[in-house]
């Protein structure tokens, strides 16, 4: 069967449906996955084969541009960036730029089954066009599509006026999407499911997944596969703080760590540094080294509350410092902290003895390893993404 998965062009976007596209190549499936920008690359040394669905500019680049205040998208930018202004969702800039070369790109590689993320509108419209079965995949262990409440609260994603326009645009029409199941990849504990459960807007299954992390392919170092004789925590503000906010989040917690008796790996991929200054001695700057390859062996781990960097100590048992940034951040944070798994503070009013002390609590309390590693525990249980594909293809061999 050839499977078309299509994605939004940003790491915690993208990556989260790694695991589901390797599962498909290693059924013998063939695949293709439809996203831009830099994300083209990162999949293709992923091992995948991938378009490029809008090659004709960096769209995450101007994303992030936009949010900036660098660029008016009303006057510099092209029409399809005008269009994405009449939609509220950010992400609408995606949806404007990406639709017509995913559908473009299915057409041509004679797609028989589209998988897509839930927030990534060009993968359902390119799902009608085609009209071939389609599997909705979650990619966030913050939120779901099934948290109906939250999601109108926030208005995140949902069919919207942009939608409208491009169905209207690409002669797409009424035709919705022939959806064999949507997925939850969180774990019971954290909202996810315990068993299949109907959608209440339209009877579509909801199955859970087994969130399993793909952050990169990397040469591991050999320290990262050893315990040392301190404690390590890990330190990362992922890629998009960095991008929009700088490093300023990171400076109380440098210097707060630099004063405890840990080893300290901070993982601030190509983010400028300069602004912290002499790092202290126990603090390892990495750079972009893939989260996998060194949180196994960590004992906790200080981060931004992005849904990636959240799942990834869950599914290995390590108890975690969340500084929510924006977007969705808050609510992994609250998870976290809901969960007993680890603890928030905001950033805005965090102090080095207060995070210190949050961190030597991470460090001595048991009841935070303990809480992670039912976490992991049940993460393990779920059905793995091999599986659940194969249940997804099943399904749609029944769909009329």
């Amino acid at each position: 069967m050839k499977i078309l998965f299509c994605t939004a062009p940003g790491y915690g976007l993208t990556l989260p449906l790694i695991p589901l596209v390797w599962a498909a190549r290693a059924g013998g499936h063939e695949v293709l996955l439809a996203t831009t920008s830099e994300m083209t690359d990162v999949c293709a040394r992923a091992g995948l084969p991938v378009v490029d669905v809008f090659p004709r500019r960096d769209v995450w680049g101007d994303l992030m541009s936009v949010v900036r205040g660098e660029t008016d998208p009303e006057t510099e930018l092209p029409e399809e960036y005008r269009l994405a202004s009449k939609s509220g969702n950010p992400f609408g800039m995606f949806t404007a730029t990406m639709t017509e070369g995913t559908i473009e790109a299915g057409r041509a590689f004679g797609a028989d089954f589209v998988v897509y993320t839930s927030d990534h509108s060009a993968g359902m419209l390119a799902a009608s066009a085609l009209g071939v079965p389609s599997l909705e995949v979650g990619n966030r262990v913050s939120w779901s599509a099934r948290d109906a409440e939250w999601l109108a609260e926030h208005n995140v994603f949902g069919e919207d006026e942009l939608d409208d326009l491009m169905r209207a645009k690409l002669g797409i029409g009424d035709t919705r999407p022939a959806v064999v199941a949507r997925i939850d990849p969180r774990a019971p504990s954290m909202g996810g499911l315990t068993a299949d459960e109907p959608d209440a807007r339209d009877g579509v299954p909801w199955w859970p997944m087994r969130f399993v992390p793909f952050n990169g392919g990397t040469a591991v170092p050999d320290w990262a596969l050893r315990r040392g004789d301190r404690p390590r925590v890990a330190v990362t503000l992922g890629t998009v703080v960095p991008a929009l906010s700088g490093t300023t989040n990171l400076t109380v917690v440098v210097e707060a760590l630099g004063g405890m008796d840990v080893d300290v790996v901070l993982a601030a991929g190509t983010a400028d540094l300069t602004t912290l200054g002499t790092l202290p001695a126990n603090v390892r700057s990495v750079g972009f080294l893939p989260l996998s390859a060194f949180l196994p062996t960590c004992d906790a781990i200080v981060h931004h509350g992005g849904s990636g960097t959240t799942a990834a100590p869950l599914f290995y048992g390590v108890p975690q410092l969340v500084l929510p940034a924006f977007a969705d951040n808050p609510m992994s944070a609250q998870r976290v902290a809901d969960r007993g798994v680890g603890l928030s503070q905001d950033p805005a009013t965090a102090e080095v003895d207060g995070v210190r002390a949050m961190v030597r609590r991470l460090l001595d309390e048991d009841s935070f390893r303990a809480a992670a590693a039912e976490v992991a525990a049940e993460m393990a249980t779920q059905p793995s993404p091999s599986s659940v594909l194969e249940r997804a293809l099943k399904s749609a061999s029944r769909t009329p």
